[in-house]
C-alpha cells in the first residue's frame, strides 16, 4: 500500500514545522517564565527531523544506528517518568505530567527505524518513502496494529481535551481556568500533527 506523493510531501512539512515550532517553545518558555515539558518538546524537535527523513529520504541526515539510540534514551527517560508519576511524585514544572504517550511514540519509532530494509523493496518503494518504511519485515504485524491503533485513540483524546476548561467562580461567573504552559493549545496541535502523521508511518507499514 503507497500514499500519494502530495500527502507524502505534506507531513513531511508538517513534521518539519512542528520541530521548528518546538524548538522555539524550548527558548522562549523559560525566557519568559513560563512552564514547558522540555523532555517532551525536545523530543519532539528530534522526532520530528527523524520523522520528516523517513518520509522524505533526501532530508535524512543522521544513520539509523543513531536514530535508533536517541529514541531508546528517550524511551527509557520516559519510561522512568511514567514510573515515578504511577509511584505518586510530581512531574515538575519542566516535565511532561503525561509520559505514557510520549513513551509510546519513541517506542513506535525504534520499531520503525529497526525494520530491516532489502535492497529490493527499496528500489521498488513508492516515492516520497523512506527504506525504514520499506523491506521484508514492513508487512502485517500485530504490534504495528497496535501502534496505529494507539496513535489514533490519542490523537483522539488530545482532540477532546484541546479547550480550556471552564470553571465557576464564587460570584457565578464563569472564567476560562488558565494554566502556567505556554500556548497549550499550540502545544497540543503539534502532538495531534504528530499523532496523525505517525498513525499513518505505521499503517502504511499493514
Amino acid at each position: 500500500m503507497s500514499g500519494p506523493g502530495w500527502l507524502t510531501g505534506l507531513l513531511t512539512a508538517v513534521m518539519l514545522t512542528v520541530a521548528a515550532y518546538n524548538a522555539t517553545r524550548l527558548a522562549a518558555a523559560p525566557r519568559w517564565g513560563r512552564a514547558a515539558e522540555i523532555d517532551a518538546y525536545g523530543t519532539h524537535v528530534v522526532m520530528g527531523m527523524a520523522m520528516a527523513g523517513m518520509l522524505t529520504p533526501g532530508l535524512s541526515f543522521a544513520p539509523r544506528p543513531l536514530w535508533l539510540t536517541v529514541f531508546a534514551a528517550g524511551g527509557a527517560w520516559f519510561g522512568w517518568q511514567f514510573l515515578r508519576t504511577r509511584s505518586g511524585q510530581a512531574a515538575g514544572r519542566w516535565r511532561c505530567p503525561h509520559p505514557l504517550p510520549h513513551l509510546i511514540e519513541c517506542a513506535a519509532m525504534v520499531f520503525m527505524f529497526a525494520l530491516p530494509a532489502t535492497a529490493a523493496a527499496t528500489a521498488t518503494a513508492p516515492a516520497g518513502m523512506g527504506t525504514a518504511l520499506t523491506g521484508a519485515a514492513a508487512g502485517f504485524s500485530p504490534l504495528t496494529l497496535l501502534l496505529a491503533v494507539f496513535m489514533v485513540g490519542y490523537v483522539m483524546w488530545l482532540g477532546n481535551n484541546l479547550s480550556v476548561p471552564a470553571v465557576a467562580t464564587a460570584t457565578g461567573t464563569t472564567v476560562i481556568a488558565r494554566t502556567g504552559f505556554l500556548a497549550p493549545r499550540c502545544a497540543a496541535c503539534c502532538k495531534i500533527a504528530m499523532g496523525v502523521t505517525m498513525g499513518y508511518m505505521l499503517i502504511m507499514l499493514l
